[in-house]
């Protein structure tokens, strides 16, 4: 999502964003509040009145969901865990953990709190409207205030069903952590009974669409598949993070690394060393020295008939913290790092010196040979 997102604002330290997937999720609750919701509810109203209502609400519940994340994200930053932030997308929002929990206790408390202020935000919402109710509100103002005090008793409830990843889920992950002592095998059954109920909500959404609601039976059936997924990546990730947990990139690294020389014109480039090797990112070296380094990408910002006269020096990038990293860096970090770059190749140097090149193919090898010898349990 990182790569699709736009940075909103921070609140309490953490950074907002919202990936462009949820403007479809705001254009259809704001649809479905004013021409379904609303008008079935509250009668006799303007279009115009609706449509403002549906607005209101689709506000409302953005604040719904960022005061959720919120407090999953606060409850974390208690016990020391990094968020990188929260994003919205089109399935809901998210916190964007770095780490996983280390202990049950903090498993249980981090996932109990977005729950626990959904459950709060509906109760304080029911309160308002009936107080508004009781001063004479415009019905509309009212209308929404009910409107958010359901939704989010509904997001509460949603959320504590026992299936990983989502709050119910990991509730249910530290009770089997803190009662058997095993995370790897808490977070197995967790994400297991996540992608049980991920198929239980495609089957509940076919089963809409062939008796006719087709737009909700899709939803549900999109919702299922994303939380069946969800729960698969999950586990995975938790798998690699235990694997790989403490390793430095040393150990993954190759040291027989092709390096390109920066006078080398670049048809050369990619005849002699793009098709030869079949490599994404090249080292650029002179001598003993690492002066840079130049990928695929961008040689398509240069004109093919102008390769032979252009040197690799020219169009190389410098070294950074985005494509190179040192030989004691965490494993873990530099699959962080290539997830978020989206490049499979990392340079990894000691200052200027070049010393080898980290593979993700050559990692995920040797996470599949570990699973193959340990297994998933």
């Amino acid at each position: 999502m990182n790569g699709r997102s736009i940075t909103l604002f921070a609140l309490l330290g953490f950074k907002v964003r919202v990936d462009i997937s949820w403007v479809f999720l705001a254009v259809l609750v704001t649809w479905s509040l004013a021409l379904g919701v609303f008008p079935l509810w509250y009668e006799g109203l303007a279009t115009a009145t609706y449509w403002s209502m549906g607005v209101a609400g689709m506000l409302g519940l953005v604040f719904s969901l960022i005061f959720h994340e919120l407090s999953h994200s606060v409850v974390a930053r208690r016990y020391g865990l990094p968020i990188k932030g929260i994003t919205l997308f089109i399935f809901g929002g998210v916190a964007e953990m770095t780490e996983e929990p280390k202990s049950a206790k903090v498993e249980f408390w981090m996932a109990i709190a977005g729950p626990l202020a959904s459950f709060a935000l509906a109760l304080a919402f029911y309160l308002v409207a009936g107080l508004g109710a009781a001063l004479g509100l415009p019905l509309p103002i009212n209308a929404v205030l009910e409107y958010l005090a359901l939704i989010n008793l509904l997001l509460g409830a949603f959320n504590m069903v026992p299936a990983f990843p989502m709050d119910g889920g990991r509730v249910l992950r530290a009770a089997l952590w803190h009662w058997r002592g095993d995370f790897r095998q808490a977070t197995r059954v967790a994400a297991n009974a996540g992608k049980a109920f991920g198929l239980l909500l495609m089957a509940l959404g076919l089963f809409s669409v062939i008796t006719g609601n087709f737009i909700g039976g899709m939803w549900w059936f999109l919702i299922g598949l994303f939380v069946r997924g969800a729960a698969a990546s999950s586990y995975q990730q938790m798998l690699s993070r235990s694997l790989f947990a403490g390793e430095p990139v040393r150990r993954f690294m190759t040291h027989d690394t092709v390096a390109v020389p920066p006078e080398l014109p670049l048809d050369r480039f990619v005849q002699n060393y793009v098709y030869e090797h079949h490599h994404d990112l090249f080292p650029v070296v002179s001598g003993q020295r690492l002066l840079g380094c130049i990928s695929v990408r961008q040689l398509k910002a240069e004109p093919r008939e102008k390769w032979p006269y252009l040197m690799v020096g020219k169009l190389m990038m410098p070294c950074t913290e985005e494509n190179t990293v040192d030989p004691g860096m965490d494993a873990i970090e530099a699959m962080a790092l290539m997830n978020r770059t989206g490049s499979s190749r990392l340079i990894v140097a000691v200052g200027d010196r070049l010393v080898g090149i980290v593979v993700l193919k050559d990692m995920m090898e040797l996470f599949s040979l570990k699973m193959d010898l340990e297994g998933p349990g």
